[in-house]
């Protein structure tokens, strides 16, 4: 199980996130308002992308098209029927803004629009020494383009489109994930869900009405 406190000021992020990342979540707190903050501590981060050694953090893409729906998308080595919202990882010294642009970009073609600043999501881990990840997550509102996956090692087998109230219940699917070894991730779907469904539920508190 992961244990998880109540909702803090964004400002507590500062303990987990990298110092050079401060000043522009200040200016971002500035032009698209205070995120929630969530502080997460998973008794297992033996897995990607918490692994990866070439990310610090990632950026949550919650990317609301014209009807209202947010888009979702399953890759090519997820088990079954697993749908998820978007993310892309933030490179060592990258600025938050670039990351997302880029990431955008790469993972669905489109042209958006920043909404709002929603969530930071902060996670501890402490297998095999304490490590700390992060999430910076945005509503985006698409303006232009066709979805599509511009860059192929992303590995996008399909895109689907939800509604905010759906959220809750693929946050509830990603928990329930098969505890099973996977090399496609480097290490446990059920671990992986647990820390994937946090963004959902974060996300459904913020844009549920």
């Amino acid at each position: 199980m992961s244990q998880h406190n109540d909702h803090l000021d964004w400002r507590a992020a500062y303990d987990y996130i990298p110092t050079w990342h401060r000043s522009e979540v200040e200016h971002l707190v500035a032009a698209y308002g205070s995120p929630r903050y969530r502080h997460i501590h998973l008794d297992d981060g033996c897995f990607d992308p918490l692994m990866k050694t070439d990310r610090i953090g990632e950026v949550g893409m919650v990317i609301r098209r014209p009807d209202g729906t947010l888009i979702t998308a399953r890759k090519t080595y997820y088990p079954p029927g697993v749908f998820r919202l978007l993310t892309g990882g933030i490179g060592h010294n990258e600025r938050i803004i670039e990351a997302l642009n880029r990431e955008v970009i790469e993972e669905t073609s489109l042209t958006v629009r920043i909404n709002r600043f929603l969530s930071i999501i902060t996670y501890q881990f402490d297998t095999p020494a304490p490590r700390f990840f992060v999430s910076y997550i945005f509503l985006l509102d698409e303006l232009a383009g066709t979805l599509q996956a511009a860059d192929p090692a992303e590995q996008v087998a399909e895109f689907r489109s939800v509604l905010p109230t759906e959220l809750p219940l693929l946050a509830a699917q990603l928990r329930q994930l098969a505890d099973q070894s996977d090399a496609a991730i480097n290490g446990k779907w059920s671990s992986w869900g647990r820390f994937r469904a946090v963004m959902h539920e974060e996300c459904a508190t913020a844009l549920i009405v």
